[in-house]
């Protein structure tokens, strides 16, 4: 297939921080879930893979134990996880979430080797007036900008505030026509980690999907 010139888009199953060698350990599954695994998985070299796509949500979940410094335990929580229908497809056992983690996003983008980034259920933020991220991390008083997978102390995430949106954008499929703090949340998420948001879905159906 790679001979005669064809392109393969491999599809990978759970997040980076589920990874068996490089995730959040001994939280994590029996396998390799970051790009790497398509080699393993498929057996095919690394020379044959070109771009790599990172999705995310627009906001953080987890399922089970394992560590979580953005996760939000009280209404808010509560709120995206009813709105965005945050509950495990097979078990039906509830999804943990939080606000945007950019330190653990950043190390996705490291390991994956991230070419494009395409950000996942920007509707469900849609309401809130003011949104969180997660910029760094304060672990034994000092300013940590990376996953501290070494660290044994405490972590507390470092948030940046930015205005929110009102406007329901399930329906809209331009991005130009997307509200102004939606357009600045995917620009500073560029911003914060160098990566090109290429795609932003703004609703559960096929075509609930903006092209950039």
């Amino acid at each position: 297939m790679f001979s005669a010139g064809k392109k393969v888009l491999a599809e990978g199953a759970q997040g980076t921080m589920l990874d068996l060698d490089f995730g959040s350990y001994p939280f994590v599954t029996s396998s390799n879930t970051i790009s790497a695994g398509a080699c393993t998985g498929l057996g095919v070299s690394p020379k044959t893979i070109g771009e790599v796509f990172g999705i995310f949500k627009a906001y953080c979940t987890r399922v089970g134990s394992g560590p979580f410094p953005t996760e939000l335990t009280e209404e808010t929580g509560e709120f995206l996880r009813k709105k965005g229908a945050e509950f495990g497809a097979t078990t039906g056992r509830p999804r943990r979430c939080g606000w945007l983690d950019l330190p653990a996003l950043r190390y996705a983008i490291m390991i994956n080797g991230t070419t494009r980034l395409f950000m996942m259920k920007a509707d469900i933020l849609s309401g809130f007036t003011t949104i969180k991220v997660c910029t760094s991390y304060m672990a034994g008083g000092e300013t940590i900008n990376q996953v501290p997978f070494d660290n044994n102390a405490p972590i507390e995430p470092v948030y940046t505030e930015l205005p929110g949106w009102a406007e329901d954008i399930t329906g809209i499929r331009n991005y130009n026509d997307l509200p102004v703090n939606l357009k600045n949340y995917v620009e500073f998420i560029e911003g914060q980690t160098g990566i090109p948001i290429t795609i932003v879905s703004v609703g559960p159906d096929r075509n609930s999907t903006i092209f950039r």
